[in-house]
């Protein structure tokens, strides 16, 4: 069955951060009112003089923009351009593909934002030195990164403790 959708019938609401400069309005959940499996997608409007949200990349979810209406100023790896009514920007998985949108302009900025959706997925934020594991919003600061093999010395003796019965010892 086909699920048909149109900016102007779809009802937003506001999505504000506690960072006055984070806000947009989001459609209700079009993928899973359409029944997706795979796809995550959403209509957005960003309000003049805001910010999507932090500047970040997804190490497990492709991601792709339309704008429909309006324009902004796209933030990539490879700097800022201005994205207008019609564009599409496809953003890879991994720190390449790391975006942020801002509206520098008077009127707003809708656009359809469509990601693959498969499971678990990790965000990295490279601002803030965060990464945030979804979809259950567990955030952790990258500084905490240890090596692999951290705490695993010694792994005969925790085999020992454990046969013998004294591994909380």
């Amino acid at each position: 069955m086909a699920h048909r959708f149109h900016a102007d019938r779809v009802t937003y609401h506001l999505k504000q951060s506690p960072v006055p400069e984070f806000a947009w309005h989001t459609s209700e959940r079009l993928a899973e009112l359409a029944g997706s499996k795979h796809l995550t997608f959403d209509i957005r409007s960003l309000d003049p003089g805001k910010y999507s949200y932090p500047y970040h990349f997804h190490r497990n979810a492709e991601e792709l923009f339309v704008i429909l209406e309006g324009s902004a100023m796209l933030r990539t790896p490879e700097g800022q351009q201005e994205l207008q009514t019609g564009d599409i920007v496809f953003f890879e998985t991994g720190p390449s593909g790391a975006h942020q949108l801002f509206n520098h302009t008077e009127l707003p900025c809708r656009y359809l934002d469509i990601r693959t959706n498969r499971g678990l997925d990790i965000c990295e934020y490279p601002d803030s030195g965060k990464i945030n594991i979804l979809p259950d919003q567990e955030i952790y600061e990258t500084s905490g990164q240890v090596d692999y093999f951290k705490g695993e010395d010694q792994v005969a003796d925790k085999w020992a403790a454990k046969e013998s019965g004294k591994e909380n010892e």
